[in-house]
């Protein structure tokens, strides 16, 4: 048996407040992390979501806290406001009896009632970088007092462009302090942070070697791209699917999917960035409740999402790394619940496949999609439960007196038992006779240009790797953000933006914004040039032309519609 809170060195109320919650061993990340951090020493925790990492931070936190000190006293850094929301109230929980104030501060909620809750005074802050430094700006957030901050999910801080951010509040915040970074993956940038501000950190690695859970099980299926839709359709029936995440590629795709699922009798909805704030909550909410089971949802809008209960993971679209990957399919398989994680891939996704099995160094095995026979034997199947159900439960008195109607009227059983059948079956839909082509080998001028298309990946890998090497060098790792007269990298196409200095931009306000409302990675975005009346910038080659068309006046920056072009 692992160890218990008890020797942790936990005072009793935070054992009970967790005991309270359902959990009576810790998971690996707490025996580690919760008595390093009660020692006073800062905590390097490479995790992934799901290991229970907010409790080996905030219980250490809370333990350390004075409380009625009337200042703020630690700070959680996260990079969504639905992490953040998340943490203040797994914060809450975990606080039990005590008198210790949490607030979440995130953009989308009204300034007034963050000023006030501030006003009125708290112990923890948990919030999103844009709007706590929004709030130090605005002179109504004092950092003076915190000696405890958290970063959380550091990795996808970085990547939605918020590291200058970052640094920014740790200016802020006393020499005197004790910090934790928590991350799935850490990337060089998130290292070169960490060595600048961290002391002596405790590094916590769990299974480096494993970046996917054993609890989740990895399939994949070839499939054409305009099979998908009937190929997905059939999974959910044929899969015992109780709750489920889809991942598509972009906004526009995420909102067709789900409508069209809605159309074939699925209760699903969609998660993108084109949704506000209330109706956003309004579909988790739905999602958590189960009134929606199946959840479309992009990379961006998914960050720092954390449900339980989710059983599968469906990877419409293979994503664009394997960190992606990394980070959809775990949000399965939690808490030592089995998940399954399927991708449905088209035979120009092979490579991506493949480096997502190197990356993860774990098997993705390979299955058929269900036939059209399997999916009705299926339904069969499930029809036939519902029914014995249904005879288990007995018969009342207005069922025995529709019975002797029906034999009243002449009708023989077989007859009355077909009638019924239809009757109840009638909802069930038309099963598509598409024929799903699963053929592993692609036509000649597919593999000509996937060949070429590899050779182009490759010299651009190498291009990256000999800049990481200089940049390793320099004497500041961090990414630096250069105008146009240094040499472009190569693979990146040069954009010309409508938004510059006047307006206020920041690279991470071009990074965040572009990663959230297009839908590509935060690493596609290159060299950053913000002039007086415009902004040049480097986007990857692959994205150029869903960046072009998702950026004319569709989404704004700093309040001003954002449209691009190629740079003259």
């Amino acid at each position: 048996m692992g160890s218990t809170f008890e020797i942790l060195g936990l005072q009793p109320q935070f054992i009970q407040a967790v005991e309270a919650m359902g959990f009576t061993q810790p998971t690996p990340i707490q025996n580690h992390a919760i008595p390093a951090m009660l020692a006073g020493r800062d905590v390097i925790g490479q995790a992934q979501t799901g290991t229970g990492k907010t409790a080996a931070f905030m219980l250490p936190v809370l333990q350390m806290l004075q409380p009625g000190h009337k200042a703020i006293q630690a700070l959680i850094l996260a990079p969504t406001r639905e992490l953040a929301k998340q943490v203040a109230e797994a914060s809450l929980q975990l606080a039990g009896e005590t008198q210790v104030r949490v607030l979440a501060v995130y953009g989308g909620q009204s300034y007034t009632i963050q000023k006030r809750a501030l006003e009125r005074g708290v112990d923890v802050v948990v919030g999103t970088p844009g709007r706590l430094l929004d709030l130090i700006s605005q002179k109504v957030l004092d950092l003076s007092q915190v000696h405890h901050l958290v970063l959380d999910e550091a990795d996808e801080m970085l990547e939605m462009g918020f590291i200058d951010d970052v640094e920014a509040i740790l200016k802020e915040i006393t020499q005197e302090r004790q910090i934790a970074l928590f991350s799935a993956t850490l990337p060089e940038a998130i290292r070169s942070l960490a060595k600048r501000y961290l002391v002596d950190p405790q590094r916590i690695s769990l299974s480096p070697e494993r970046l996917t859970v054993d609890e989740t099980e990895q399939r994949f299926c070839r499939v054409r791209e305009e099979n998908k839709f009937v190929a997905l359709t059939r999974l959910l029936e044929v899969e015992p699917v109780t709750s489920a995440l889809i991942f598509v590629r972009t906004k526009a795709r995420a909102q067709d999917l789900a409508d069209d699922l809605a159309r074939a009798g699925f209760k699903a909805g969609s998660l993108h960035g084109d949704l506000n704030q209330a109706r956003r909550e309004q579909v988790l909410a739905r999602f958590r409740d189960h009134s929606v089971t199946l959840l479309v949802a992009t990379d961006v809008a998914a960050r720092g999402l954390d449900i339980a209960g989710v059983s599968h993971v469906f990877n419409y679209d293979v994503p664009q790394d394997a960190e992606d990957y990394v980070h959809r399919i775990g949000r399965t398989g939690r808490a030592g619940e089995k998940g399954v994680a399927i991708t449905l891939l088209t035979p120009r996704e092979r490579s991506r496949q493949a480096q997502i099995q190197a990356y993860t160094r774990q098997p993705v095995n390979e299955f058929s999609v269900p036939t059209r026979e399997e999916v009705q034997a299926k339904r069969d199947e499930v029809f036939i439960s519902k029914l014995s159900t249904q005879l288990i439960a007995g018969m009342s008195q207005p069922e025995r007196a529709m019975l002797e109607r029906i034999s009243e009227a002449g009708l023989k059983p077989a007859e009355i038992t077909l009638a019924a059948i239809r009757l109840a079956r009638a909802a069930e839909g038309k099963l598509a006779d598409d024929v799903i082509s699963e053929e592993s080998r692609e036509p000649r001028h597919i593999q000509l240009e996937e060949r070429r298309n590899s050779r182009v990946r490759n010299d651009r890998m190498e291009n990256h790797d000999r800049k990481s090497e200089r940049s390793r060098n320099h004497s500041n790792p961090i990414p630096q953000y250069r105008g146009a007269d240094r040499e472009r990298e190569v693979g990146m196409v040069r954009l010309w933006m409508n938004v510059g200095q006047t307006a206020g931009l920041r690279p991470s306000d071009v990074v965040g914004a572009i990663a959230t409302e297009v839908g590509i990675p935060g690493r596609a975005i290159g060299e950053i040039d913000i002039r007086a009346d415009y902004t040049l910038l480097d986007v990857a080659e692959q994205h150029v032309r869903r960046v072009l068309s998702e950026s004319t006046g569709k989404y704004k920056m700093r309040g001003r519609p954002v449209r691009m072009r190629l740079a003259d």
